[in-house]
């Protein structure tokens, strides 16, 4: 097979060079082998499980509906063999809402409606249901409740003037009894999860999620890339805090904030995890980047606080970055250590930061368990949190050297061009993708028509092997 590709991309790479008439195709033509080994692990990788999207039904009648209304939905992907009474709750990700205009936008959007959720997702990281991918939490019911209320599940209210529903406990509240229905009720472990404002969810919700399930349950709670900080800008200001109260405000959260916090701090503040993570009663683990970069993007350098776009090559590739903005982020870190500081003194509680510019890294394979993922005293994220919630070892805070001492980060890279996270590249998954279509136009056809060819020549031997 390898023989066939060999000479199929060859072949590609010298049409290109005929084409092009130019030096450049001679470098695709040195790729090829890069090429092949790529297309190899493509087409020998296994099959990711698509897992369908489920509506709650029950939802609507108890007004736990999305921004626009519809029913909220999720994705489970049923447990088996030892991990048959076991359940992983992963609280979807994806930025907030803070006043009416964005909210109105949301609703149209896969944030705000199931009409537009995709209707299969991909289950990799934390939700695979392989053992080589996910090798604790392979073969438990692995649910990820889908987002589409814009408060971290925790809003109870409406705008009735643009028919707007703010309504992430409810949403919670339901998913969580049809959960219980399906069987969770009797689960022997249980881990609530989360990613980003899903992390925040987790971090919001886990006392609760406690509470839903029997004492003799193990119960623990994961929180990635949820810990987002109170932290001052690069124009002095306090561009999140800013975010936050909006979201407090615009979805009257106030009544659902934990009320040891709101009876010292304002509602905004306790909105934010840091003033949040010490009170918990429950085992919590926090996954973080010490450069998170959805934070360095929409907090600390957001375009209102950098309308000269001085820090825009920076946030984008921290490669980019002078001196200055460097110390900046290592105040950033200094600060993350400080809000985890209280937190980590519990033995119950576990820490995995490292000094790394990404965001999120349960659900992403590479950076969940991979050949080449993040390691922090010599082992990946995966084997950190299954050494915590398995009790495989004791008071796990591994924490990382400031940068750029590690050097196995998965660190991201933005489209300078581009805001926002959500158009993020990872430079390795860049590399692949540069590396695997560098002759696509010629070479995928040709493949595939090769490909063909080799299928019919094979059968058109077997047969007539039979024939004699």
């Amino acid at each position: 097979m390898r023989n066939v590709l060999l000479i199929v991309l060859s072949v590609c790479s010298v049409a290109s060079v005929v084409r092009s008439g130019s030096s450049d195709g001679f470098t695709k033509l040195r790729d090829t082998e890069t090429a092949i080994s790529l297309l190899e692990k493509k087409l020998m990788a296994p099959e990711v499980a698509m897992v369908p999207l489920t509506l709650i039904q029950g939802a609507g009648s108890k007004g736990a509906v999305c921004l626009d209304g519809t029913l909220p939905g999720y994705h489970l992907d049923r447990g088996f063999g030892s991990g048959a009474k076991n359940w992983l709750i992963q609280l979807e990700g994806g930025g907030w809402c803070n006043n009416h205009r964005t909210c109105v936008y949301r609703k149209t959007s896969r944030r705000g409606s199931s009409n537009f959720m995709e209707k299969t997702l991909p289950f990799t990281g934390i939700l695979s249901n392989k053992p080589p991918e996910n090798p604790d939490f392979f073969n438990w019911n692995r649910v990820k409740l889908r987002y589409c209320d814009g408060a971290s599940f925790a809003g109870d209210s409406q705008d009735e003037s643009s028919q707007i529903f703010y309504r992430g406990q409810r949403i919670w509240q339901a998913a969580m009894e049809e959960f219980l229905s399906l069987g969770m009720k009797g689960a022997n472990q249980a881990l609530l999860s989360g990613c980003s404002a899903g992390g925040l969810a987790s971090i919001l919700h886990c006392d609760e999620f406690r509470e839903l399930l029997p004492s003799s349950t193990k119960v623990k709670c994961l929180s990635d890339a949820g810990m987002f900080l109170d932290a001052v800008d690069v124009s002095g200001g306090h561009s999140l805090r800013n975010m936050f109260q909006g979201i407090v405000t615009v979805q009257n959260l106030q009544k659902g904030l934990s009320s040891t916090c709101t009876n010292h701090l304002d509602p905004t503040s306790c909105f934010f995890p840091q003033n949040l993570v010490s009170d918990i009663k429950t085992p919590m683990f926090l996954l973080n980047t010490a450069y998170d970069s959805w934070q360095i993007q929409e907090s600390l350098a957001p375009p209102t606080a950098d309308p000269g776009g001085i820090w825009k090559a920076c946030k984008s590739d921290h490669s980019q970055c002078n001196s200055s903005q460097i110390q900046f982020f290592q105040d950033f870190r200094n600060q993350m250590m400080f809000a985890v500081n209280s937190f980590s003194k519990s033995d119950q509680n576990g820490l995995f930061i490292n000094s790394c510019f990404a965001h999120c890294q349960t659900e992403r394979q590479d950076t969940w368990f991979a050949q080449d993922s993040p390691q922090l005293n010599g082992k990946r994220v995966a084997e950190t949190v299954g050494d915590w919630y398995f009790d495989r070892a004791k008071n796990i805070k591994a924490i990382d050297c400031a940068y750029p001492c590690d050097k196995t980060c998965h660190n991201l890279i933005f489209d300078v061009n581009q805001t926002g996270v959500d158009r993020s590249v990872d430079p390795k998954a860049a590399e692949i993708s540069a590396s695997s279509s560098s002759s696509s136009r010629f070479c995928f056809p040709l493949f595939r028509a090769s490909l063909v060819s080799l299928v019919l020549t094979t059968i058109i031997l077997i047969l007539g092997f039979l024939a004699q």
